[in-house]
């Protein structure tokens, strides 16, 4: 039998973090295997695509099972914090059950599991949130993505769970709150940013780069690769700043103020990256991160 590449399964591989690691790992020599739900990319980007539900959890097994990757990656999600207030059903179909099934499915064919989580397994009630410290979400989401790094904990796969936080960039299938401010800014509109929720956005772009590092290395256990500490509207300043529009339209609002919410937030989840630092190096340097995405997103409306 002839040598063969490294194979990698990657699920939500349309998503924001899904399209830009397909990208990653095609460009270093992995044959990708990339799942998209409803809105294949335009640009395979050199992988082999699949059109899945993950909620079809047998087919999602199946499928798997036929292509015995080496490396997973489960990207997957529904990410909506309030649809999944809404939909606990979908969420936890979603988020839970598909997890379940990964991880059945990784354990026979004894590939490597990167599942991505999330900040909202923290309550956000201290925030710089260590990878041991105890999570307490407070919504459903949360608790969904929680009980998914749970389901890849107590299996014995060697496993990663990458917790970044507030993941922005362009490409996903649906807009990132930096692509909402950078509209509504270029466009001379007023843009509300919550001055008293804390986060550490994470730029997809590092964000897939380092998670391609993480394969390589076999990094295993927990870590947190997210960008620096700041409030959403610290973060909408700097998006219209790098943009040149008026830091003006940028207005502050406060989290009581958010009627329209249906699920509770964190207060403060942003991420401690010491770990990833020392392990991963420089990895995510914010102020070059916005403006990357400041130039990508200007790429977009020339198109």
């Amino acid at each position: 039998m002839g040598w063969r590449k490294v194979r990698v399964f990657v699920t939500g591989g349309s998503g924001l973090l899904g399209n830009k690691l397909v990208r990653e790992l095609t460009a270093k020599g992995y044959e990708v295997v990339a799942l998209y739900n409803t809105r294949k990319p335009s640009d395979d980007a050199g992988a082999e695509w699949y059109e899945l539900d993950v909620r079809r959890t047998y087919v999602l097994e199946d499928l798997i099972l036929k292509k015995r990757p080496e490396v997973v990656v489960h990207a997957a999600a529904y990410t909506d914090v309030d649809g999944c207030e809404r939909e606990k059903r979908k969420a936890w179909q979603v988020n839970v059950e598909a997890t379940k099934s990964v991880v059945r499915a990784a354990k026979v064919v004894n590939a490597y599991l990167v599942y991505v989580s999330t900040d909202y397994v923290f309550d956000g009630e201290k925030g710089l949130y260590k990878e041991d410290d105890i999570p307490n979400p407070v919504n459903y989401y949360g608790l969904t993505k929680l009980m998914g790094e749970e389901l890849v904990r107590s299996s014995e796969l060697l496993y990663t769970i990458v917790r970044p936080s507030a993941t922005y960039g362009v490409g996903g299938s649906k807009k990132s709150f930096a692509e909402y401010v950078a509209e509504k800014v270029l466009r001379g509109e007023e843009v509300s940013a919550l001055i008293d929720q804390h986060v550490s956005p994470t730029y997809n772009v590092f964000l897939a780069q380092n998670i391609a590092k993480i394969i390589e290395m076999r990094v295993l256990g927990t870590i947190h690769v997210a960008g620096d500490r700041m409030s959403r509207y610290e973060f909408a300043l700097k998006i219209a700043e790098e943009l040149g529009a008026s830091k003006s339209l940028v207005k502050a609002v406060r989290m009581h103020e958010m009627e329209q919410w249906v699920a509770k937030r964190p207060r403060d989840s942003s991420l401690d990256t010491a770990k990833a630092k020392e392990i991963l190096g420089d990895f995510h340097c914010s102020e070059k991160a916005i403006k990357m995405f400041a130039y990508e997103f200007m790429k977009t409306l020339i198109r």
